[in-house]
């Protein structure tokens, strides 16, 4: 099963088949990545960019703090911050590897002069060889995602259990996730996914990036809530979760952390997407699951995926991947065949009697805000109906989320007295504090 993981580089060059790297230039690799261990200095400095060289490489170096400081903004931060950061999101995006005028171009925009390492002989133009050195540029370096689907899965009152359920909790979650790997990899549908563990749940990604990766993520959220409800329905005790997920789409920073004095083939995330997923997260209910409110492009996969000139909201997302769910059908779950699926917005019809996705609005305990949409699920399998994530039911409404009347509180006239003081000023407090999911 893949996890979060990358294949060391000369092992994966060992199984290239036709493209493998030849001996001299794993040579080269090996030498690199020794010379780029002790320049990194047990996670001290970071590689930005690399350019080639005739006798080795060109990096630009800098300690792990520059980045913070560079584009820091306020009264005594550099000016530019906000350019700054632009600039260097744009720099650790993609491609690492730089034409040499840009790269010195870089080296006099960040005052750091380039750092050369030299190799035996000169790398080689190839594919292998050069997707060799990017994965090592990034391992020991910092990368900037601007677009990608993440989900989230939250073991609900993981805390409350035992040590040993907690630990059966997360296998059986583990497992779920595993699972649907398979059966979406039997319907020719393979994700490149990664995990990250949050303690009571995981972060799970797609390392491919496109529209295409993202719709693929989707289905995969799909089949994991499916799979961990008919486990529960089948389990006794509290071996299997109860969980609540979120689907959501945007930026983040990758990294590898230090692991004694190597870089972790682990891979981290951490950004707008994974913050606005905790804070979803925080405030759903058990069973639900939440879609954020993002911009994407449309779903799609293949060679005709063509990066559209506009982009769509999450509602019209996740039509799209409804339209062409019919791939999910014959997957088993619990030894019966999905025969039907179906995955929509929970809506509400308008004064005009048309339909749109109800829209909630998620305030955190800061006081900030964002905007999630409550998914639902519909399974058929072979007979049995499976319904999945929370019904309108049981979600707020709008009236919920209205400010407390006030009537009948002063219509005398009188000036309030000093325990009434002391207690709108408790609720004015409370109100600020409080977390809370409304209909937006």
């Amino acid at each position: 099963m893949p996890e979060n993981t990358n294949q060391p580089t000369l092992e994966a060059a060992d199984n290239a088949g036709p493209d493998a790297i030849s001996i001299v230039q794993r040579g080269n690799l090996k030498t690199l990545e020794k010379t780029l261990r002790k320049q990194w200095r047990l996670g001290q400095n970071i590689v930005l960019c690399w350019s080639s060289d005739e006798r080795g490489l060109l990096v630009i170096l800098v300690p792990h703090y520059y980045l913070g400081n560079y584009c820091a903004t306020g009264e005594d931060a550099p000016a530019g911050g906000a350019d700054n950061e632009t600039f260097v999101r744009e720099l650790i995006s993609g491609q690492r590897r730089k034409t040499r005028e840009e790269l010195f171009a870089v080296s006099e925009r960040l005052d750091v002069p380039p750092t050369f390492i030299k190799l035996n002989t000169a790398l080689v133009e190839e594919p292998a060889v050069l997707a060799a050195v990017e994965q090592l540029i990034k391992r020991y370096g910092l990368s900037y995602v601007e677009s990608r689907a993440v989900l989230l899965f939250d073991i609900v009152e993981f805390s409350l259990y035992t040590p040993f359920e907690q630990a059966s909790q997360l296998n059986s979650l583990s497992y779920s996730l595993n699972s649907a790997y398979n059966k979406l990899l039997a319907q020719g549908i393979e994700i490149n996914f990664a995990r990250t563990t949050t303690g009571d749940g995981y972060y799970v990604w797609n390392r491919d990036l496109g529209s295409g990766a993202n719709q693929d993520l989707f289905y995969f959220l799909l089949l994991v809530v499916a799979d961990n409800a008919v486990a529960r329905a089948a389990s006794r005790g509290n071996t299997v979760p109860l969980i609540r997920a979120a689907y959501h789409i945007g930026g983040h920073y990758e990294l590898y952390q230090a692991e004694g004095v190597n870089p972790s083939v682990f891979s981290y995330i951490v950004g707008d997407v994974t913050i606005e997923l905790a804070r979803m997260v925080d405030l759903a209910q058990a069973g639900q699951i939440l879609v954020g409110d993002f911009r994407c492009d449309p779903a799609g996969r293949g060679p005709g995926d063509i990066r559209p000139v506009a982009q769509i909201a999450a509602p019209a997302f996740v039509s799209g991947c409804n339209r062409e769910i019919a791939a999910m059908q014959g997957m088993q779950l619990s030894s019966k065949s999905i025969t039907g699926m179906s995955c929509y917005l929970t809506g509400s019809e308008d004064t005009d009697g048309r339909s749109a996705p109800r829209r909630f609005r998620i305030v955190d305990k800061h006081g900030l805000s964002r905007n999630a949409y409550n998914l639902q699920i519909d399974i058929e399998l072979e007979g049995r109906k499976l319904a999945l994530g929370l019904d309108d039911s049981a979600l707020p409404h709008r009236a919920e989320g209205g400010e407390p009347s006030r009537e009948g509180q002063g219509v005398s006239g009188d000036a309030p007295s000093a325990e009434e003081l002391f207690d709108d000023l408790a609720v004015m407090l409370k109100k600020r504090s409080s977390k809370k999911i409304v209909e937006d």
